[in-house]
């Protein structure tokens, strides 16, 4: 979250707990991986519904973890978090916020797992078929489909056009039915860590309950409003999910969740005050 807003000094108990737990849960799982390999990263990271990884438990314990590749990842969260959430826990209270962090970073896990179920069945599908019936032209087609990038990889190439001089040769048809196997073993089994629906809901609230906040971007340094921080954010994460870039390792419809889920948690709150104002007259 590269941006940065005059946020109150003070740190709230949540906000304060929950950057503690992030922060002890990434060097948990830093010492977890180093003694236990990747184990640690399978049983809490987010998987598709269609992995055999994917356990229940992983739609809330997601949100905790973060890449131990790049302390980054955390930072940019954590600051997301204090700058953002600061100011939301004093105007709502502790419990309000919990809930409303919780419910966005869960809508987060849901809406992603459920594009990723949409954008992996066809190439579910057409590896299907593929086994069915292997051969160079349908195994061209299915790299062509489901792997446009891979033309670019020499490997790939050198293996199309060797089993185009020797299409007859069975060694080629059993080393692309491996090969198609894990393409779809690696892409059904992706990790998804990060508290960044989370956070991407508390900005949808903040740009909500203090719409003329003006908050700094890093880059570029541009002071914005926050409510057309919002919808600039919002526009720029839809438009990266709806292209679907396969080497584009971030989950922008995770973002996208957040926020959604936040709307309707923060129209819903809205609903009670009003119903308890109106008992109160």
């Amino acid at each position: 979250m590269n941006n940065y807003i005059n946020a109150r000094p003070t740190t709230p108990n949540v906000v304060r707990s929950l950057i503690i737990i992030n922060v002890v849960a990434y060097f948990l799982m830093m010492g977890a991986i180093e003694y236990a390999g990747r184990l640690p990263m399978n049983l809490m990271a987010l998987h598709s519904w269609m992995s055999p990884l994917f356990q229940p438990w992983q739609l809330i314990s997601h949100m905790f973890l973060h890449s131990t590749e790049s302390i980054f990842h955390l930072f940019f969260n954590m600051i997301g978090l204090w700058m953002f959430g600061s100011a939301l826990e004093q105007k709502w209270g502790s419990q309000r916020f919990l809930i409303y962090y919780m419910v966005c970073g869960l809508g987060a896990a849901l809406l992603h797992n459920t594009i990723i179920g949409f954008q992996l069945g066809p190439m579910i599908a057409d590896a299907d078929v593929y086994m069915s019936a292997p051969s160079y032209s349908n195994f061209e087609a299915f790299v062509s489909n489901h792997l446009p990038g891979s033309y670019e990889n020499d490997q790939i190439n050198n293996f199309l056009v060797e089993w185009h001089k020797d299409r007859l040769n069975p060694g080629f048809t059993n080393e692309s039915i491996l090969f198609v196997n894990e393409v779809v073993e690696y892409r059904i089994n992706i990790p998804t860590v990060g508290a960044s629906g989370a956070i991407y809901g508390l900005l949808l609230a903040f740009g909500m309950m203090f719409p003329n906040a003006m908050i700094m971007m890093l880059i570029p340094p541009i002071p914005m409003k926050a409510k057309y921080f919002v919808v600039v954010f919002g526009l720029i994460e839809l438009s990266m999910g709806l292209r679907n870039n396969l080497e584009d390792n971030v989950a922008h419809f995770a973002h996208l969740g957040g926020m959604l889920f936040g709307i309707f948690l923060i129209l819903w709150y809205k609903k009670q005050d009003r119903n308890r104002r109106v008992n109160h007259l």
